[in-house]
């Protein structure tokens, strides 16, 4: 199975003939070649495409707004007038739009079809989601233009490629609806002079020839009994026809040309960095401590005995791993929030710390200025979900405390011990900074994202401590 050959129509400005040139350009496509499967979609919600092609009145199964809610391309698919597919618009888009912000949307949800042939999409005079999704699928992008104001809405689209990352290889400008009536003097002997010459000073690459205005072709649009006709039946011995049959050949002959899909190439870089996020997991993962920083239970590995409440990195990355949750409220509550007994874990208080460590960090520090052997202090900050600093609290640091009948050791130094101590037995300059994670899959906070967000708030708090 091939992936699909994808040309998206877009254009900032409105009014410069989008949907025209996507729904004749379906038709040219299939007439140039019988056997070539063409689909037809559109972001607008002026239904153009479903008027024009739909041959009966049954409820459609779907629309494109499903393609961002993970249904199959290929169940939304209608068999349409003049040989053409196509998959029906929506005008519940705008709701959508709201939660959507992955332009690769529409990508991902064609790599998993098995639609063929040339995929033809209509978008809105507007860079949202769904434009910008077409965008980032596309093998080509036509770019209508019919005046200097269009033009200058080219340079978004551009933006869009270089923001993220893509080649502009795909871009093609198209001057439409050009009157042929105009004549200037001077070296631009016309409108589409100017139109391309305007295009190859702004390092834009143009398609061959253009589209002409034409009130034949205008008027298929606008009729008594409201259907769309296309050029090919009703406006062939019009201009326009074979300037619609070039850019169709165009098309068609650089879809087969074409080395590489878009679409291949998105499954291929997909799976590349998949395969680095997995070697950046496996390789966070093989560096934790298996034992919990405090007490030493196993919590890591087919032995683990415990469960993980909390994750922890020193400011060094020298080490890294869990402490049971029961563990760091312990010592939260005993030494920094002066506990007068042991607070157990179906106190109240016991909820309301659970409760706000879930947008907390804590972060562990020697006191500034406390860096005698027999003098040392500890301090426990509290940052926010942004890396701003909440609260915090010292304390003096004893390795041996006063207990009911005897001195017995502090339970903070396993911690520090395994963190944050030098080889003299020492607070060093790197602070431990703890972050509460999901004791079903702790493993969670180590994938890319969520320790990205790990990392820049531990960057955002090595500001911010003396």
């Amino acid at each position: 199975m091939s992936t699909p050959y994808i040309v998206t129509i877009s254009s900032e400005k409105g009014g410069v003939g989008k949907t025209t040139l996507a729904t004749n350009l379906a038709i040219y496509l299939k007439a140039l070649h019988e056997d070539l499967p063409v689909t037809l979609m559109s972001f607008d919600n002026h239904f153009s495409v479903d008027q024009m092609f739909r041959i009966n009145r049954q409820a459609a199964r779907g629309d494109v707004g499903d393609l961002f809610t993970g249904s199959d391309p290929d169940s939304l698919v209608e068999t349409g007038e003049y040989g053409v597919q196509f998959i029906p618009s929506s005008n519940k888009l705008h709701i959508l739009r709201r939660d959507l912000d992955d332009p690769s949307a529409l990508a991902k949800a064609f790599v998993k079809s098995s639609i063929e042939g040339i995929v033809i999409i209509d978008t809105r005079p507007d860079l949202d989601i769904f434009t910008g999704s077409a965008l980032f699928a596309a093998d080509r992008v036509i770019v209508p233009v019919k005046d200097a104001p269009s033009m200058d809405n080219c340079r978004h689209i551009y933006d869009f490629f270089d923001s993220h990352g893509l080649s502009r290889r795909p871009l093609r400008i198209l001057p439409c609806l050009v009157d042929g009536r105009i004549h200037y003097e001077g070296p631009f002997r016309d409108p589409y002079q100017l139109l391309k010459a305007s295009a190859i000073n702004r390092g834009y690459r143009c398609l061959e020839g253009y589209i002409a205005k034409s009130p034949k072709v205008e008027s298929l649009n606008t009729n008594p009994d409201g259907k769309i006709y296309p050029i090919l039946t009703h406006g062939r011995h019009t201009d326009v026809h074979i300037q619609m049959a070039h850019v169709a050949r165009q098309v068609y002959l650089h879809s087969i040309e074409a080395e590489t899909r878009r679409l291949a190439e998105y499954s291929m870089d997909t799976a590349f960095a998949e395969q680095a996020h997995k070697n950046s997991y496996e390789a966070r993962f093989s560096a934790l401590e298996t034992g919990c920083m405090v007490c030493g239970t196993p919590l890591v590995g087919k032995d683990r005995t415990g469960q993980a409440g909390y994750f922890a990195q020193s400011s060094d990355q020298k080490i890294s791993g869990y402490i049971e949750e029961e563990c760091f409220a312990g010592l939260a509550f005993r030494y920094f929030y002066g506990a007068k007994r042991a607070v157990e874990s179906l106190d109240p208080i016991w909820d309301l710390f659970r409760e706000s460590a879930q947008r907390s960090y804590f972060v562990l520090q020697r006191t500034p200025h406390t860096r005698n052997f027999y003098q040392q202090k500890l301090s426990f900050y509290r940052f926010d979900e942004k890396g701003l600093e909440v609260s915090h609290k010292t304390i003096e640091l004893q390795e041996f405390e006063k207990r009911l009948l005897s001195k017995e050791r502090s339970d903070l130094f396993p911690l520090l011990e395994r963190s944050l101590f030098d080889e003299q037995g020492r607070l060093g300059e790197a602070f431990l900074l703890v972050r509460k994670v999901s004791s079903d899959l702790p493993e969670e906070i180590l994938y890319d994202q969520n320790f990205d967000g790990f990392a820049t708030v531990m960057a955002k708090v090595s500001t911010q401590l003396p």
